[in-house]
């Protein structure tokens, strides 16, 4: 058995890839349009690293999309937790949960997907401003 990817449903396109492209870094490997079925599937993977994929699923019609937390979260390992966050947030992504320990933070995506973000190796000394930033929103 080997692990393929995560399908994610999204309702705007564009503003998925934005977070998890441009915010997070993925990038495309692959897209399918299926006009017949009026859907799209964009294949995400860290760069070098195609083994774990996100896979975006957008339906070209509307529909309702709430929850999100019950899915859980996916996970990604990063060289720079302080450097990989104040990026986010440049990208006006919240912080729902700062890496105040140097380890570990959470964001949410666009449709509520919530993405653990953990430090390679040991944590990272705690420093601020991370260190005295609250919890926003749930993770």
């Amino acid at each position: 058995m080997k692990y393929l990817h995560t399908m994610v449903r999204v309702a705007d396109l564009e503003r998925a890839l934005a977070f998890w492209c441009a915010g997070l870094g993925l990038e495309e490997v692959a897209r399918h349009e299926v006009a017949a079925a009026r859907f799209t599937l964009v294949f995400l993977a860290a760069p070098g690293d195609a083994s774990a994929q996100i896979e975006l699923t957008w339906n070209w019609d509307a529909e309702d999309l709430g929850g999100g937390r019950n899915f859980g979260h996916v996970a990604y390992g990063v060289k720079d937790i302080y450097a990989t966050c104040e990026h986010l947030r440049a990208c006006g992504v919240v912080l729902n949960r700062p890496p105040r320990d140097g380890r570990m933070a959470f964001v949410r995506s666009p449709e509520g997907i919530s993405v653990e973000l953990l430090q390679d190796g040991p944590a990272l000394p705690a420093r601020e401003p991370w260190a005295s930033l609250p919890n926003i929103g749930t993770w």
